[in-house]
C-alpha cells in the first residue's frame, strides 16, 4: 500500500509552481465535448480524477490525444455513445459534468451516478431539476441517471440553493439550448467563471458568470478553440497553510491573488505574513499563531475545501478557535486521526471547538478524503516526529506532484510502497 512518510518541524522555504484548477478543468473538460471541432486545453493538472475523466471520453468515442502531461486536444464530434459506465467513472464526482455537455449537445445521456470523496451529502436534485425546466426528461434506473429531450428551450430557472455542480451542468445544457435562459442564485466561484469564459471562447453566449444571475442565449454549433485553466486556488491555499504551519517562508507562484482573498485574509488574523504580487502570494510565519473563528461559505467567503487545512493551523494557535462547517455534514472525519497527532479537537454537530496545542506528534494516520489528507500531511509536517499517511490515493485525485513539491521547500517527505521502503527512510531521518 502506497503512503507517504515525512519527518516534521522544517520550515518550508522557497518557491512553488501551481497547477491548473482541478475542478475548473474537470468541468471544461467535459465541456469540450460540446464543440463540433477540435479543443486544445492547456493547465490542465495531471491527476487521478482528470485521467479518469479523459478515458470515460475516450470510451464513447470521443479524440484525446494527450500532447503532453497538461496539454489536451479533444474531439468529441464523433460520438455515438451516449451511456458513460465506465467502472472508474463512478469514483469522480464531476462525472455528472457529462450529462450537461451530452445533454446539451446530443440530447441525450447515461451517465453512472457520481461518487468521489465521502464528505457529505451532495444531491443532484438541483442539476436534475434545471434539466426538467429546460425540458429534458430525467430518470434515475439501475444507478444511471438518465436525460432526453427531443428540444431543449431557454427558460427561468432558479436554484433553491447555490450549488457550483447543478450551475456549471445546467448551463453547459443551456448554451445549446433554445432561446434564453436565466440562472438565479447561481453559484461565484472562479471555476464556474471559467467553464463560461471557454463556453464563450467556443462561441456560447453567456453574460453574468460571477454573479448570482447568469443569463444564456441558446446557439446552435459551439466551434473549436484553444484555452488555458486558471490555477488551482486549492492546491495554492494549501502549500500557503503549509509553509505557516512549518514556521516556513514560500512564494506561491502561478496564482490569481484575488481569488486567494479569504484564505489569505485568515493566515492574516492568525499572526502569518502576507504579500500578494500580479500573480503569486508569499507567506511568512514566524511565533505561534492566534486563534480565530472560520464559518466556510460559498465563494466569496472561507471554502469548505480549505476547511481542514485551516483547522490544522488553529490546532496548533494560542487559545480556543472554533470552525463552523456550513457546507457539508461529514468535512470533519479527519478530527479523529488529528487527535492521534496530540490536537485537542470537540465536534459538536456542524461546529469544531479547537483547544490549540503547542505541538503536535508524528503518528500513523489515514487520510478520510481529498482535502484531509493533504491537511493530515501539513500536521505531519509540523509534528515532532515522523508521520505516516495511509489511503494516500484520495490527495493524489487532487494533488500533482504533491511530495516532490514540499520537497523542492525542503520537508523531508516520500512515497512509499513497502514496510521496507518506510524503515529506510525512518534511518535515514533518525
Amino acid at each position: 500500500m502506497e503512503q507517504y512518510v515525512m519527518r516534521g518541524r522544517i520550515p518550508l522555504n522557497g518557491e512553488v509552481e501551481i497547477g491548473g484548477a482541478k475542478n475548473a478543468a474537470l468541468a471544461i473538460l467535459a465541456a469540450a465535448i460540446q464543440a463540433s471541432d477540435s479543443v486544445i486545453v492547456e493547465n490542465i493538472p495531471n491527476v487521478r480524477d482528470v485521467n479518469v475523466l479523459l478515458e470515460a471520453i475516450r470510451g464513447i468515442g470521443g479524440i484525446v490525444d494527450r500532447i503532453d502531461p497538461h496539454t489536451v486536444r479533444l474531439n468529441g464530434s464523433l460520438i455515438t455513445d451516449y451511456r458513460v459506465d465506465y467502472e472508474y467513472i463512478k469514483k469522480i464526482r464531476a462525472s455528472y459534468y457529462l450529462l450537461g455537455a451530452l445533454l446539451g449537445k446530443y440530447k441525450q445521456a447515461e451517465v453512472a451516478l457520481p461518487g468521489g470523496c465521502d464528505i457529505g451529502s451532495r444531491p443532484i436534485d438541483l442539476h436534475i431539476k434545471g434539466f426538467r425546466a429546460l425540458g429534458a426528461e430525467v430518470s434515475i434506473e439501475h444507478g444511471l441517471i438518465k436525460a432526453k429531450a427531443d428540444r431543449l428551450i431557454g427558460t427561468h430557472i432558479y436554484l433553491d440553493k447555490v450549488s457550483v455542480g447543478a450551475t456549471i451542468n445546467i448551463m453547459m445544457a443551456a448554451v445549446m439550448a433554445e432561446g434564453k435562459t436565466i440562472i438565479e442564485n447561481a453559484a461565484k466561484e472562479p471555476h464556474v467563471v471559467d467553464v463560461a469564459n471557454f463556453l464563450s471562447s467556443m462561441g456560447a453566449r453567456i453574460r453574468g458568470a460571477g454573479t448570482d444571475v447568469i443569463r444564456i442565449v441558446g446557439v446552435e454549433n459551439l466551434h473549436g478553440s484553444e484555452y488555458a485553466v486558471i490555477p488551482d486556488q486549492i492546491e495554492a491555499g494549501t502549500f500557503m497553510f503549509a509553509a505557516a504551519a512549518t514556521q516556513g517562508d514560500v512564494l506561491v507562484k502561478n496564482v490569481i491573488p484575488k481569488h486567494l482573498e479569504a484564505t489569505s485574509a485568515k493566515l492574516a488574523d492568525i499572526g502569518c505574513t502576507v504579500r500578494e504580487y500580479d500573480d503569486a502570494v508569499r507567506v511568512t510565519m514566524k511565533g505561534r499563531m492566534k486563534r480565530t473563528q472560520i464559518t466556510t461559505l460559498p465563494y466569496p467567503g472561507f471554502p469548505t475545501d480549505m476547511q481542514p487545512q485551516m483547522s490544522v493551523l488553529l490546532g496548533m494557535a494560542e487559545g480556543t478557535s472554533t470552525v463552523t462547517e456550513s457546507i457539508f455534514e461529514n468535512r470533519f472525519k479527519y478530527v479523529d486521526e488529528l487527535t492521534r497527532m496530540g490536537a485537542n479537537i470537540k465536534v459538536e454537530s456542524n461546529i469544531a471547538v479547537i483547544s490549540g496545542v503547542e505541538c503536535y506528534t508524528g503518528a500513523i494516520v489515514s487520510a478520510p478524503d481529498l482535502r484531509a489528507g493533504a491537511a493530515l500531511v501539513i500536521a505531519g509536517l509540523a509534528a515532532d516526529g515522523v508521520t505516516v499517511v495511509d489511503d494516500i490515493h484520495y490527495i493524489e485525485r487532487g494533488y500533482e506532484a504533491f511530495p516532490q513539491k514540499l520537497s523542492a521547500l525542503g520537508a523531508q517527505i516520500e512515497k512509499v510502497s513497502t514496510e521496507k521502503e518506510l524503515q529506510k527512510f525512518r534511518l535515514k531521518v533518525s
